[in-house]
């Protein structure tokens, strides 16, 4: 069975931080690259940071030296902690593999988990 499931997120002021957690199915976790994404209201979803099994990391520049990503095996479960939150990081925020998971020909997400960064 494929669980996405994303928690978190919240309302947070300029400069402020949030530590996201994203609890995925075994299927998924154990082997794959895992990666946060984000949809801004009317853009498209983005990748900003991916780990690897072996934990090597990558982001997108918007968001290096603001957030973390990390993975305990475990657990299943994959974390981004961003701190120096900017209003443009609002966003939902979703985890998948990446690429993403893909069932029956379409892509699978879970619920997201949302990002508002206002004063």
């Amino acid at each position: 069975q494929v669980q996405l499931v994303e928690s978190g997120g919240g309302l947070v002021q300029p400069g402020g931080s949030l530590r996201l957690s994203c609890a995925a199915s075994r299927s998924i976790f154990s082997i794959y690259v895992m990666g946060w994404y984000r949809q801004a209201p009317g853009k498209q979803r983005e990748l900003v940071a991916r780990i690897t099994s072996a934990d090597r990391t990558n982001y997108t520049d918007s968001v290096k030296g603001r957030f973390t990503i990390s993975r305990d095996n475990a657990k299943n479960t994959v974390y981004l902690q961003m701190n120096s939150l900017k209003p443009e990081d609002t966003a939902v925020y979703y985890c998948n593999k990446d690429p993403p998971v893909r069932l029956r020909g379409y892509e699978y997400w879970g619920q997201g988990t949302q990002v508002t960064v206002s004063s």
